[in-house]
C-alpha cells in the first residue's frame, strides 16, 4: 500500500482526513527531482566554465562550483515548496504536497529547514544517498524523514484543494483595534487553544466561557504587549485578534465556513 488515511486536526480546530504518502511514491518523485537538479547542475556548471574560460584551476571556479552545489541541493527544493507552497515538479507529477502537521500550507521557513536538512541528514552529506532518510520514514506513523520532524510537516497525497478552515469573524467595533496589533510574538500553541476556545466556546457553562476567555485574554495580551481592550468580553477580544491573524495569514481565501457569526457575539458589556 503506497498511502494510508492520517487525521489532521487544523489550526481552526477541523478534522482533516489526508492520505500519507510513503516511501516508493515519494522516491519516484525524489528522483524526478533529482533529474531536474543534475540537468541544472550542469547548466551552472557550463555557464561557470564559460565564464572562466575553461579555468579549473582559479578560485573562482571552487567558489562558484561550491554555490552550484548549495543552489542545486538547497535552493532547488526550497524555491518550488515556497513559491508552489509545498509543491515541487516531482511532487507535482505525483500528486504530492508537504503540508504542516496540522494539514496547512507551508512556507519558507518550512521549505528551507527540510531543504537544509535534507543535504546534510537525509540524503547527501550524512544521509548515506537517502538511506537517512528511507528508514526514519519507515520508522515513522507518517512516513516523516528527519527534515520532516524538524520543520514540522507531512508529504501527502493530494489531487483536490484542502478544505477551507473555518474563519473567525471579528466584531466590527474591535477591527480598527486587532488591525495594529503587532501579532508576531503569538506563538502557534497558544493561537491553536484561542481558536480551540472560539470553536468551543457555545459548548461551556458561563462561568467556564468567562475563567477560559479571561485567561487566554491574559496570556494574549502578555504575549503580544498590549493592554486588553476594557469593557469588551474575552470571546470578543480573542476572535478579533484570531481573525486579523488569520486575515494576514490567509488573504487569498475566499469566503469560506464561519466559526462564529457577528450575531452569536454579546454586544459590549458593560
Amino acid at each position: 500500500m503506497l498511502c494510508d488515511m492520517a487525521e489532521f486536526t487544523t489550526g481552526e480546530a477541523v478534522a482533516l482526513e489526508l492520505p500519507v504518502a510513503r516511501i516508493p511514491t515519494r522516491a519516484a518523485a525524489f528522483v524526478l527531482d533529482l533529474i531536474l537538479q543534475t540537468v541544472l547542475g550542469v547548466l551552472l556548471l557550463t555557464l561557470i566554465m564559460l565564464v572562466l574560460q575553461g579555468d579549473d584551476s582559479s578560485p573562482w571556479f571552487t567558489t562558484l562550483s561550491l554555490v552550484s552545489l548549495v543552489t542545486v541541493l538547497v535552493g532547488y527544493p526550497v524555491f518550488w515548496e515556497t513559491v508552489l507552497r509545498g509543491v515541487s515538479p516531482g511532487k507535482f507529477a505525483l500528486g504530492l504536497r508537504v503540508v504542516r502537521a496540522d494539514g496547512g500550507p507551508v512556507d519558507f521557513r518550512h521549505a528551507l529547514t527540510r531543504g537544509l536538512t535534507g543535504a546534510i541528514v537525509d540524503f547527501w552529506m550524512l544521509g548515506l544517498f537517502g538511506l537517512i532518510a528511507v528508514v526514519t520514514s519507515m520508522c515513522s506513523p507518517h512516513a516523516r524523514r528527519v527534515g520532516d520532524v524538524l520543520a514540522g510537516t507531512v508529504v501527502v497525497h493530494i489531487r483536490q484543494q484542502l478544505s477551507l478552515p473555518a474563519l473567525a469573524i471579528p466584531p466590527a467595533w474591535l477591527t480598527g483595534w486587532s488591525a495594529g496589533l503587532d501579532l508576531t510574538g503569538l506563538p502557534e500553541d497558544l493561537a491553536l487553544a484561542v481558536r480551540q476556545y472560539l470553536t468551543r466556546v457555545d459548548s461551556l457553562t458561563p462561568g467556564a466561557r468567562h475563567e477560559i476567555g479571561q485567561a487566554l485574554v491574559s496570556a494574549v495580551c502578555a504575549r503580544i504587549g498590549v493592554a486588553a481592550p476594557s469593557g469588551y468580553p474575552p470571546v470578543q477580544i480573542l476572535g478579533s485578534v484570531i481573525a486579523e491573524r488569520q486575515r494576514r495569514s490567509l488573504p487569498a481565501f475566499p469566503a469560506p465556513p464561519m466559526m462564529y457569526s457577528p450575531a452569536q457575539l454579546p454586544v459590549r458589556s458593560h
